[in-house]
């Protein structure tokens, strides 16, 4: 298991190393509220190449990325409102993870046993207002 201290500013090496260090393309994110779970998927999707901007898709559940192209690059879930797995599978998520494309979910706890299989997962933990630990498990 990797384990990487960081700030913000360090976050486009950051993603750079979690891209080349995971293991396939679908990325579980564990953290507390507020711990910057969307943060490190937005320097993902941008060091990944992605043409958006990227928020907490908190209150949709998904949202899609797009390379320049207008080629597909992505989904982000985030499972937070879900208050089991029942749901997930009534919003489609089995037709989602059916794609070959890259998958970032925060919250996946709501959603263990339909996680895919061989995800990596990355466990952000807060060390003071500007530090984090990331520690990335495939």
């Amino acid at each position: 298991m990797q384990k990487i201290i960081y700030t913000i500013n360090d976050l486009p090496h950051i993603a750079q190393s979690v891209i080349n260090s995971v293991t396939n393309r679908a990325i579980a994110l564990y953290g507390p509220m507020g711990s910057g779970k969307t943060t490190l998927i937005k320097a993902l999707v941008k060091e990944l190449g992605g043409a958006d901007g990227v928020s907490s898709p908190t209150f949709g559940l998904v949202h899609e990325y797009l390379y320049p192209n207008g080629d597909l690059l992505g989904y982000h879930f985030d499972f937070y409102r879900l208050n089991n797995e029942t749901e997930a599978l009534d919003m489609g998520l089995e037709e989602y993870f059916n794609q070959d494309v890259w998958f970032f979910m925060e919250w996946p706890e709501k959603i263990g046993n339909l996680l895919p299989e061989n995800c990596s997962k990355l466990h952000i933990r807060v060390l003071d207002e500007h530090t984090r630990e990331l520690k990335l498990q495939n």
